[in-house]
């Protein structure tokens, strides 16, 4: 069966999107820093016939968000899949005036490092096996810099150049790289299907090609 592991996992995009792939075979390895969290969504997805476990972790923490990934493999199977979309801590939306380097090499280690430390995870099983795919979930910051949002405006478009890089490596092999945008918060869009219709791109773009970036609205239709 194959596994796809959502980092960031919660009750909102995590879920929907568990319940997508759900619905594709998939086992969901749920991956965020509340044991207890984890736990209750599992449960709740199980109700729908998704299988699905909670491995905790901080991807501030690299030793720690690679065992969970390994873990994740050894009980549910290889990461065919891998959602990098850990929620920014608010106070990496400070004003620029007020970024300190402390803040944003953390907002880095955060977004870019995490999403390195996640991928040489699991990227070796992916290659081996010739298929995969690694999504990355990004707010608007990561293609337009915002004042107001300092240390994410720095973190994100490193995150970005990394998976843009890893989508030109391994162009010829069958692993997809692929960003969704997402510029603003996902009720406040207008939607017609709401959070489902996000979960139903992420599943197109793990299981088509395409370019990179994919922006889920126009940048000039949201508001983050």
């Amino acid at each position: 069966m194959p596994t796809l592991a959502i980092i960031g996992a919660g009750p909102g995009l995590g879920a929907a999107v568990a319940r997508r792939f759900g619905r594709e075979g998939f086992s969901i390895a749920l991956i965020s820093r509340d044991q207890a969290k984890l736990d209750a969504l599992a449960t709740e997805l199980s109700k729908d016939g998704v299988t699905a476990r909670g491995f905790a972790a901080n991807v501030l923490d690299a030793a720690a968000l690679e065992a969970a990934l390994d873990s994740a493999a050894r009980e549910l199977g290889p990461i065919t899949s891998l959602q990098y979309s850990p929620l920014p801590a608010r106070t990496y939306l400070k004003p620029v005036l007020d970024l300190t380097p402390e803040l944003a090499s953390e907002a880095l280690q955060f977004s870019a490092l995490g999403l390195i430390s996640a991928v040489r995870a699991v990227l070796p099983a992916m290659r081996e096996a010739n298929e995969g795919s690694i999504i990355l979930i990004n707010g608007g910051t990561s293609v337009k810099a915002r004042a107001g949002f300092s240390a994410t405006s720095v973190a994100f478009p490193a995150e970005s150049a990394y998976g843009e890089m890893l989508h030109e490596a391994l162009a010829d092999e069958a692993v997809r790289v692929r960003q969704l945008v997402i510029p603003g918060a996902i009720p406040k869009l207008q939607l017609p299907g709401g959070i489902n219709d996000v979960a139903d791109t992420i599943w197109n773009l793990h299981s088509t090609d395409g370019d990179f970036r994919t922006m889920l609205i126009p940048l000039e239709d949201g508001r983050e």
